[in-house]
């Protein structure tokens, strides 16, 4: 019956379970576009979170963004009712947990594939192993090992193999102006000038925020020696951390902490010409808008989580404890206090200057 059922053309529509957190949702771009590939003629709906369709707003890989909030089991059945009335022929889930397993299971989609993890395995007609190599490799190859499994299941062959993976997410002018005109409007005005966005907090862990007060430090180092013109992004939830660097900063920032949508900021990475932030979300969609950034790495594994780019540069002094992985630091917070501001100015001042050199050559 599987093998039936996993005969392409018969593949129609598809539903993918996407990530529940902005960093992972960017990193599984590249799977989408090679899902994309893999089934070039199927209608394929992304069920995420309701922040993610800032990400993926005019994707040419997606044709439905399906948004499905709430937690439990009404939740559940909520999306179980939803799936089972569109009759989608395949879900493809990216997160580990148990619920998008069971929401599959119990909507009927003939065909339900994902890893064999949280004791899901059963509910799943193709339950692939882990990799062995999980926690060595960046997880974007972990949720590209899904989809290059499934194009086995229906090809026989994965045509992975040596591509390199595509991260990039596309602005439109539009939205690049858009942009621009939301920091004219803040007060980031003078053209001639750099502008360089700090995302000082994060929303999921207090361990991966480097000291507020380097923050502001930085923030008038950059003012001061290259001119910058500084502005602070993130969630609503870290407008706290935010107006705490601004608060201590001789130079007071732009603080836009709370004020673009998710859609806003992806557009407002993309013309910048810089980032310095901790092991956040806007990271990653610096990473997918070709933004350069500085990305201040503590209790975290940069092996498997760190921007996937080559202009993203991780800054990271590690101890013996690192990475803990934990979301508060029980002891002394040795591996974010060991990143000096000299030394994050310092990069942030040649990734400008190479930034500025590459532009006047240009014209």
């Amino acid at each position: 019956m599987s093998e039936r059922l996993l005969q392409p053309e018969r593949i129609e529509r598809v539903v993918v379970r996407g990530a529940n957190w902005v960093g992972d949702a960017v990193m599984t771009v590249p799977a989408l576009r090679e899902l994309r590939r893999v089934l070039p003629a199927a209608h394929v709906t992304l069920d995420t979170r309701a922040w993610a369709e800032g990400i993926f707003e005019g994707a040419d890989f997606v044709d439905e963004i399906l948004t499905l909030e709430g937690r439990g089991a009404r939740a559940l059945m909520t999306r179980a009712r939803c799936w089972r009335a569109r009759r989608f022929d395949l879900a493809l889930l990216f997160p580990n947990a148990f619920a998008p397993a069971l929401a599959a299971f119990a909507a009927r989609v003939p065909v339900r594939v994902g890893y064999a993890t949280d004791g899901r395995a059963p509910l799943l007609t193709h339950a692939l192993s882990v990799p062995a190599w999980r926690g060595e490799r960046h997880e974007v190859f972990y949720y590209l090992n899904l989809v290059g499994e499934l194009e086995r299941l229906l090809y026989g062959s994965n045509g992975m193999e040596g591509r390199r993976p595509r991260l990039e997410l596309e602005v439109p002018a539009a939205r690049r102006e858009a942009a621009r005109a939301l920091l004219r409007e803040a007060g980031v005005r003078d053209a001639r000038r750099p502008v360089v966005a700090l995302c000082p907090g994060s929303t999921n862990s207090r361990a991966k925020r480097w000291p507020s007060e380097r923050f502001s430090m930085l923030a008038d180092m950059l003012s001061e020696r290259a001119g910058a013109q500084v502005v602070l992004i993130g969630a609503r939830e870290e407008r706290e951390v935010s107006e705490e660097v601004a608060s201590q900063a001789r130079v007071r920032p732009v603080d836009l902490t709370g004020r673009t949508s998710l859609a806003e900021t992806t557009a407002l990475l993309s013309v910048i010409d810089l980032l310095v932030t901790n092991d956040t979300g806007p990271a990653h969609l610096a990473a997918a808008t070709d933004c350069p950034a500085l990305v201040i790495f503590g209790p975290t594994n940069p092996q498997t989580t760190r921007p996937f780019s080559e202009l993203s540069e991780v800054v990271r002094v590690p101890p013996d404890c690192a990475p803990c992985m934990l979301r508060d630091c029980p002891i002394d917070h040795r591996c974010m206090t060991a990143v000096t501001v000299e030394d994050v100015c310092a990069r942030a001042l040649t990734v400008l200057e190479r930034r500025r050199a590459g532009v006047e050559l240009a014209r």
